[in-house]
């Protein structure tokens, strides 16, 4: 019995000591912009300080967390507001857990709410996530991302709800990691930019403005079953209230209403973990300095956070209009659906102008019962699933209206066409030819659903210009365009899979794979023309916004000389110059510092230095150079790579190293005037290096782009189990899949300088950057589904360390041994063994390519005739096109 007691009393003066710790430790460093983690034990970041101990789960803080861009989030919510100077931006990090999962089995910290609930009934209560914060992006996988924004007492009880594992999140998801995250100014002014060239901005995934609907149902699967019952919720208030949301723990007790608790009478583990998380908790309070609060039931975080919060309510109506909505409907919330409505948002949003439009998730119970047509610039069909006659109705309605459907190998017909399936079994992968507007033809390698359409009984067909039909004898159709209406209502109907991309797991076969690659631009070409034809705009995005450099070093005895040197050779303003660009070093950057094309900020303090794309770690586990890329000046967005090495390299001492890495470049550089698009997820780096004149490479330079053609793919072959990814070098500086499509490139400049050869060598290779082409992973991928592996993805830091080391190798090699050092590793990944070319023209005499001479050059024997060396004539598109011979001298 005086165990019993005592532990009651420890209840009564420490129950509620958790919360007001997180919520005044939140309060007090959040001005030191560290981050506030709740997460497992297990999981717990790395230097980071244990605050508070729950079982299991930890609130802990550490250094500061940044989101600096938002290209790879699907945005929710943009406004004025963001971010409020008292607020906490954080991300969440959820599972799916689906079927009899979706009622979760009770945790420990459950027991301990079951059984000491008569203690305090606050204590069982459960938190719903969307209550107490403000959904803003989205980033779908395993696990799934949440950003979010909450005011520090709704942040600190989501916290505390997640380490009593009684946070509920919508539709299946369980949360796994809570991180408070620092938005870096430029992702805040990328934000407020965006509002400003909108009109208005629609928040509710719901396009019913009057019926409000959490936002995280539109990343998340609707899962279509009641919501699980939990032990200690309380009844649903204000069913009928307009803002459709619930209030959980409040609930109208009468003045002479009594619960009645039974006394916990024996001891148990759950009460000794609980009262050993206080003592930490307490002991972690007097540490860090926190003043005691006075105990006083009615401040606990859970009463206050309870309370009706007008500024937070007020946001989620503080809206002026609507952004035009474009809605995905998959008919019923199954795990098939939602993979299917991703699917078809990933490739929407490759297509369309974001800055136009938001794409929803239309649920099936929506689409029945609300107006979602009112702003509806475009809805599209993706279910297999016959349409319920209900739903039916209401898209012939919207259409009649003058509304725009894009059916994509769904059921839904209109126009007197019927959706037929074809008898003899088909090949999933088709030869497709699509009509465009102005009568252009595409023709491309499609995803067939095996069904076409036909003309019904007795009826008369009426259809736009857009056409598309399989190319076989028949000539089935697959694509259909037909107007609706008197009020420019139209649809078009596909029967081929223009939203799943050549990895969808429908493709089975390695030369599907191929062939579906291989069309990939002529299929986003095809969907844009649709989108288009609908009244989509599908414009440019424009270029992200230029940042600054950041000076890095991969080895630590480098940054002293380094400093030294700069101090040596910099203006008295800080800058160095050439004939491109200025390089102005500072010790930090702040946004008064301008960023354009021909001036960059360089910053030199990189203890600050974090980016989602590039790992200082990483590179460092992978560079394993003399000499080659040990100091890096690296940008998340620069015009190109190139330029950035311009002034420094015939200044700085070889021996450092120098290279720059960039994330995206918006002036990458090809062959000749050609553009190299550099989207996220490319590897792109302009390496220095100097090679004597009297050397062996010296004495032949164009050696230099093969043998980093050949670094590239060395550097993934060479890899254990990589052997086999059929990665290629083509002639002169390309890198190829196969001998099917390109995945990267090589350009060299080089200058002569006394005796010394100084060398510029830019590469950007496609890494994970699936879209519109192919990259490295996706060949990883394809690899694993034909022979059941388990290869990882490669990083881009990690890849482009590897090619630095291999390069530095091969010249190595190269010095030593001449050409016949490294030609037959070349040969053995070269795509032109027993290639035949012409020359001069399409009508020149054709030869078989033989091998490369002592200089670089193309080798080609005609029969007949004597081997003979060629050259390029010149064109920047294809220079194993119109090879010429040179002239003797």
């Amino acid at each position: 019995m005086l165990i019993t007691l005592c532990y009651l009393y420890l209840w009564a003066r420490w129950g509620r000591r958790p919360a007001a710790l997180v919520r005044t430790t939140v309060q007090r460093l959040r001005s030191s912009r560290c981050s506030f983690t709740f997460c497992g034990a297990a999981a717990l970041p790395r230097g980071a300080r244990v605050c508070l101990s729950r079982g299991s789960r930890v609130f802990c803080v550490g250094e500061t967390q940044s989101i600096d861009d938002l290209n790879k989030w699907a945005l929710f919510l943009v406004s004025p507001f963001i971010l409020e100077a008292e607020h906490i931006a954080f991300v969440t990090e959820s599972i799916w857990v689906q079927g009899e999962n979706l009622q979760k089995p009770p945790s420990s910290s459950e027991a301990v709410s079951r059984k000491c609930q008569h203690f305090s009934p606050a204590f069982s209560q459960i938190v719903k996530w969307s209550d107490c914060c403000l959904l803003l992006a989205s980033r779908p996988g395993d696990p799934c991302q949440l950003i979010a924004e909450a005011s520090v007492d709704d942040f600190s009880k989501l916290g505390v709800a997640f380490m009593e594992d009684r946070l509920q999140m919508d539709n299946g998801l369980v949360p796994q990691k809570i991180v408070s995250v620092h938005l870096q100014e430029s992702t805040l002014k990328e934000l407020k930019d965006q509002v400003s060239n909108k009109e208005a901005q629609s928040i509710q995934p719901n396009p019913d403005s009057s019926v409000k609907i959490h936002p995280e149902q539109d990343t998340m699967a609707h899962v279509g079953k009641e919501e699980p019952k939990v032990l200690g919720e309380e009844p649903k208030q204000g069913q009928g209230s307009s803002s459709g949301r619930e209030r959980t723990g409040e609930t109208d007790r009468g003045a002479g209403s009594v619960e009645h608790y039974h006394l916990h009478l024996s001891s148990c583990h759950e009460c000794l973990e609980l009262e050993n998380s206080t003592i930490e908790s307490v002991k972690f309070a007097s540490a860090e300095n926190i003043p005691d609060l006075p105990y006083d039931y009615s401040s606990s975080l859970e009463s206050v956070a309870d309370e009706t919060c007008p500024e937070r309510e007020g946001r989620r109506v503080h809206v002026t209009g609507k952004t035009p909505n474009i809605l995905v409907y998959v008919g019923a919330g199954s795990k098939e659906a939602l993979s299917r409505c991703q699917q078809v948002r990933a490739v929407l949003a490759d297509c369309v102008d974001c800055d136009c439009y938001t794409v929803y998730h239309l649920l099936e119970e929506s689409a029945l019962k609300d107006p979602w047509a009112d702003n509806c610039v475009l809805l599209v069909i993706a279910t297999r699933e016959s349409i319920p006659e209900v739903l039916n109705q209401k898209i012939m309605a919207y259409l009649s209206q003058g509304g725009k459907v894009l059916s994509l190998s769904s059921p839904f017909t209109l126009g007197g066409f019927q959706v037929t399936s074809k008898e003899a079994p088909q090949k999933i992968v088709q030869n497709m030819i699509f009509s465009r507007a102005d009568q252009g033809k595409v023709k491309l390698s499609v995803l067939s659903s095996g069904c076409i359409y036909e003309q019904g009984p007795r009826e008369q067909l009426c259809s736009g210009k857009l056409q598309g039909h399989l190319d076989n004898e028949d000539k089935d159709r697959t694509i259909v365009q037909v107007p609706f209406g008197t009020l420019g209502g139209e649809a078009v109907l596909c029967q081929v899979h223009l939203e799943l991309p050549p990895s969808a797991l429908i493709v089975q076969t390695q030369e599907d794979f191929d062939l579906l690659k291989s069309s990939n631009c002529q299929r986003y070409e095809v969907l844009k023309e649709i989108l288009t034809a609908l009244g989509v705009s599908c414009g440019m995005r424009p270029a992200p916004a230029l940042t600054p450099l950041y000076l890095l070093s991969a080895v630590e005895e480098a940054w002293d000389p380094l400093l030294q040197w700069l101090g040596k050779n910099m203006d008295p303003k800080g800058v160095i110059k050439s004939g491109k660009l200025s390089l102005e070093f500072v010790p930090s950057y702040t946004s008064d510092i301008e960023i354009t094309p021909s001036s960059i900020p360089v910053v030199t303090d990189s203890k600050g230095f974090s980016s989602e794309n590039f790992s200082l770690e990483i590179y460092q586990q992978n560079l394993k150079t003399e000499h080659l890329g040990k100091i890096i000046l690296f940008a998340e967005v620069t015009p190109t790579t190139m330029n950035v090495l311009d002034g420094l390299m015939f200044k700085m001492p070889q021996e450092m190293g120098l290279i720059a890495i960039a994330a995206q470049q918006t002036q990458g550089q090809g062959r000749g005037r050609n553009a190299w698009l550099s989207p996220a997820g490319c590897a792109l780096s302009t390496l220095l290096v100097s090679i004597p004149l009297k050397s062996q490479l010296g004495q032949r330079v164009p050696f230099v782009q093969h043998l980093m053609s050949l670094a590239v793919v060395e550097a993934v072959r060479s890899l254990p189990g990589y052997q086999d990814i059929n990665l290629r070098v083509k002639w002169p500086n390309d890198i190829y899949y196969s001998d099917l499509m390109k995945l990267g490139g090589v350009l060299v400049n080089s200058t002569l300088m006394g005796e010394n050869f100084y060398i510029l060598i830019g590469c950007g290779v496609n890494v994970t950057n699936s879209n519109p082409t192919i990259c490295i992973n996706d060949l990883i991928a394809e690899y694993n589904k034909q022979h059941q592996t388990n290869l990882k993805p490669l990083r881009v830091d990690g890849l482009i360390a590897k090619i630095v080391t291999k390069l530095e190798m091969l010249i190595s090699t190269f010095q030593d041994k001449g050409p016949n050092g490294v030609l037959p590793l070349y040969y053995k990944y070269w795509v032109h063994s027993g290639q035949r070319v012409r020359l001069g023209s399409a009508e020149g005499p054709e030869v078989c390519v033989v091998g490369l001479d002592d200089s670089g050059y193309l080798q080609v024997h005609q029969k007949g005739s004597e081997v003979v060396t060629v050259h390029p004539d010149g064109n920047s598109f294809d220079m194993m096109k119109n090879l010429i011979l040179p002239k003797k001298q």
